[in-house]
């Protein structure tokens, strides 16, 4: 027969149950439920005060640039404007700090009312934070890098960045990670202290830049006048207000070859549509070429005929 060794750990612990009293028990039972009910509590705060913010901040933003008129003034109102994702960024990192907190202090507290001394677990919190900083290092890179691009306002909820890694809308702003979905529908998860640097597209405005080929006799005045036209009449369709800041323009001349000449059409649009303005405007374009006549490279494949070879001799014969 095995013999049951009474000094082990779970035996110990099992034993220490036995002598807690009702009391106690009781008292522990309604500090896991209080902590259960102020984490539902603070999280549903913490969301309502997200989603009215989200509700109410596109009308005030709308109604705060109808007064401006000049495209500097609206981009620099949208600067300051990132209400949207600030509030979505600050509600991740407050959830989880929520979380963290309530339930550091409701698990101490139940120590405490076992009867374990908490204060030598509490002196060495600085040592064991020491100890346990230098064995997750990356860990805590994560977050401090987390952290930093949440309050410095790097990037928020919706905005398309590029991480070096991946060109997407930002899905998710943790802590520890970033959840990015890229243009073909694939979900990234980028470990915040691994950015390097983050290329913000959603930040006040960005450029859209169309190069477009044409024939290599075309008259580039004409072109220009041709091009400069449609944008003006783009602006004004969508208005001052609208994904256009300024109206697009001829660029110059980006590359010359044998046969086509590459012309660039640029202007600021307003994100985080601009992927879309972007189409838009190449197809305006290529419509007013069709309207005025102007010519798009082609290319011209000559097939020459190769002569026949006069009929010799065969393996057969």
């Amino acid at each position: 027969m095995e013999s049951t060794d009474d000094t082990s750990p779970f035996l110990q612990f099992w034993a220490s149950l036995d002598v807690i009293p009702l009391d106690e028990v009781v008292r522990i039972v309604i500090i896991i439920t209080v902590a259960l009910i102020a984490h539902i509590v603070v999280s549903k705060i913490i969301r309502s005060f997200v989603h009215r913010t989200i509700v109410k901040a596109p009308a005030k933003q709308k109604a705060n640039r109808s007064k401006l008129e000049n495209s500097d003034d609206i981009v620099d109102q949208q600067l300051e404007e990132r209400t949207v994702q600030r509030a979505q960024a600050f509600g991740t990192l407050l959830r989880s700090m929520a979380v963290i907190i309530i339930w550091t202090i409701a698990g101490i507290t139940i120590l405490a009312i076992i009867g374990i001394n908490v204060t030598p677990i509490l002196a060495s919190a600085g040592v064991a934070g020491v100890v346990i900083g230098f064995g997750a290092q990356t860990l805590v890179a994560d977050y401090l890098a987390g952290i930093s691009m949440i309050f410095e306002d790097q990037l928020g909820i919706g905005d398309v960045v590029d991480t070096g890694q991946v060109l997407g809308v930002v899905e998710e702003v943790a802590l520890r990670y970033t959840r990015i979905r890229d243009f073909y529908g694939t979900v990234w998860y980028i470990r915040n202290g691994q950015m390097q640097f983050v290329a913000n597209q959603s930040q006040g405005w960005t450029y859209v830049l169309v190069d477009m080929q044409v024939a290599f006799d075309t008259d580039l005045n004409r072109l220009r006048d041709v091009v400069n036209a449609e944008g003006k009449r783009l602006l004004e369709e969508k208005g001052p207000h609208g994904d256009l800041l300024e109206a697009p323009f001829f660029g110059g001349v980006e590359a010359v070859a044998g046969d086509a000449v590459t012309v660039r059409v640029m202007g600021r649009i307003r994100p985080p549509n601009q992927f879309a303005v972007i189409r838009e405007v190449r197809g305006a374009m290529k419509a007013a070429f069709d309207a005025h006549g102007i010519d798009v490279p082609q290319q011209i494949i000559q097939i020459d005929e190769m002569p026949r070879r006069s009929a010799g001799p065969t393996l057969d014969s």
